[in-house]
């Protein structure tokens, strides 16, 4: 049995470690994909500003210095044209340095998308880092590109923030295979090629785990994440010491075999001399309470401590047992409570952040120039309207009408019953609750002023459907008056195109009709569980 056991047991545990090392690279490569994306969002929002949309170096590299600034990855933000010639960036270096022997350089150029690039030593601040970079568009014509790159310092002491086993390594690498981080030892690692022996997972078809030595000399069991899967633009490999990770059960196995040969002892001598009275009594004792303990009864105890020997000590432990699976009960409870009450938290003092900009914009602007303050507020608003949703629902998800009603708010009242709402029931991600309703209120804004809405005749009919995990929506003005389409396209059009983030693959079409404006809108649905979108 003692055999059996211990076999069952490594095996068990085996498996374990196994699913501990695939968790764990799974999440370092989720921590890694949200960096990117972090980083990624810098620099759409960095690319909708005025100064660097026109790539006008004088105003560029203020506005760019602004925003690196405020962002902890990253030194600089770059800006080149097709050519791959410096245009500006946040370090103020003078135009036409030539950066276009940059793989990231030509790769956004070819894939006309953002992408991640490899390890690479800095031109300007001659550090490394893991460049990225995106097109910046005019509508569908690239125009240049926006490039920045993460510190790989910032990024090795993320790694070391997270922590990792005692004996374990977190290693991730570029496309490569070159090394761009890793706990412990980054300045050993840092910047060489990882191992031959890992290089076949490098492009490994899935993700999984394997057992090898490091170049450390430690045996280990290694989760990996390879380059290869879709969206994954980096290795990610997390190993687990096998000593350490077996060093518990080594030692339960040397304490079970002691405790057996004296419990062999105890049991002869009990059998003989003690019998029912001090072993079926209180054993009957301790099972009647661990079932009416897994009945529901959580009251339930043996009380047996100090009595009845060996057994009583059993009692006294099942007791102890009992009495901190109750207490870890209660402490999951308070702890669950303590999340949501930091979400509605944090969505509070986001919405004031929000209420600290706009009272700086209307003493900046306000007086002089009303309307432009007006609209902001209302962007401001229509931004903070889904917060609200996202608040209601715990952060987990917004209802897409409610979205579509917060967002039409400011019009209402003018309005009336001019905008018509059809379509089901669909649940939207945070991300894409934000990136709506800013687009349903610069529509409502652009209709109210010029559009439909506008005077007492026209009508706006908003419809969306969920077909194949996508959600198409539509925007239908029609009025008696005649309209003509704008002579070239504003902030409001730009904004609307670059709203959603890159993975909902967001596709936006405007046409300018004689009765109004036809506008539609389709991206991918990311559900939370409640109805698919």
């Amino acid at each position: 049995m003692l055999t059996y056991n211990e076999l069952l047991g490594r095996q068990q545990r085996d498996r374990e470690i196994h699913q501990q090392a695939l968790q764990a690279a799974r999440q370092a490569a989720s921590e890694v994909d949200r960096i990117i994306e972090g980083v990624h969002s810098v620099l759409i929002a960095a690319a909708a500003i005025p100064a660097v949309f026109d790539m006008d170096p004088a105003g560029c590299t203020s506005a760019l210095k602004r925003v690196s600034s405020q962002v902890p990855p990253i030194r600089s933000i770059l800006v080149f044209d097709l050519d791959g010639k410096l245009v500006c960036d946040s370090f103020g270096t003078p135009a036409g340095m030539d950066f276009s022997e940059r793989s990231y350089v030509r790769d956004a150029l070819a894939f006309n998308d953002f992408v991640v690039g490899e390890y690479t030593i800095s031109k300007l601040s001659e550090g490394p880092i893991l460049p990225v970079a995106m097109p910046l568009r005019n509508g569908t014509e690239v125009k240049g590109i926006i490039a920045t790159g993460i510190r790989l310092e910032w990024l090795d002491q993320r790694i070391r923030e997270r922590g990792i086993t005692p004996g374990g390594v977190v290693t991730i690498a570029d496309r490569n295979g070159i090394i761009i981080a890793r706990n412990p030892e980054p300045q050993r690692f840092v910047g060489n090629s990882i191992a031959e022996a890992f290089k076949p997972y490098l492009t490994a078809p899935r993700a999984g785990t394997t057992e090898m030595r490091s170049p450390d000399g430690t045996l280990r069991i290694v989760g990996y994440e390879p380059v290869s899967l879709p969206n994954s633009p980096l290795y990610i490999g997390a190993g687990i010491s096998k000593e350490k990770a077996f060093a518990d059960i080594n030692r339960t196995t040397l304490a079970g075999v002691a405790f057996i040969l004296l419990g062999a002892l105890i049991a002869v001598i009990s059998a003989v001399f003690v019998g029912n009275r001090f072993i079926l009594r209180p054993i009957d004792h301790i099972v009647d309470v661990l079932q009416r303990w897994r009945g529901g009864d959580v009251a339930a105890r043996t009380n047996m401590g100090g009595r009845y020997g060996e057994l009583g000590l059993v009692g006294a432990s099942v007791d102890h047992l009992l009495d901190e699976l109750d207490e870890r009960r209660r402490q999951t409870e308070k702890m669950v409570e303590a999340r949501k009450l930091m979400g509605r938290e944090l969505a509070h003092r986001v919405k004031n952040t929000l209420s600290i900009v706009q009272a700086i914009a209307r003493q900046t602007f306000g007086r002089q120039n009303p309307e432009e303050f007006k609209s902001f507020s209302q962007r401001i608003g229509a931004f903070a309207g889904g917060y609200d949703i996202l608040l209601a629902d715990d952060w987990e998800s917004g209802d897409l009408r409610e979205v579509i009603d917060r967002a039409l708010l400011p019009h209402l009242d003018a309005l009336d019953q001019r905008i018509s709402l059809d379509g089901p029931d669909c649940h939207l991600s945070p991300p894409a609750v934000l990136s709506l309703s800013m687009i349903i209120h610069e529509l409502a804004t652009n209709a109210t002023k010029y559009g439909a809405l506008s005077d007492g005749t026209g009508s706006v009919r908003i419809e969306w459907a969920v077909s194949d995990g996508k959600v198409k929506l539509t925007w239908n003005e029609s009025s008696d008056r005649s309209f003509e389409a704008p002579s070239r396209e504003g902030f409001g059009s730009r904004l609307i195109r670059s709203a959603f983030p890159a993975e909902f693959e967001a596709e936006t079409h405007f046409s300018y009709e004689a009765d109004g404006l036809k506008f539609s809108l389709s991206f991918i649905g990311r559900t939370t569980g409640k109805a698919e979108a």
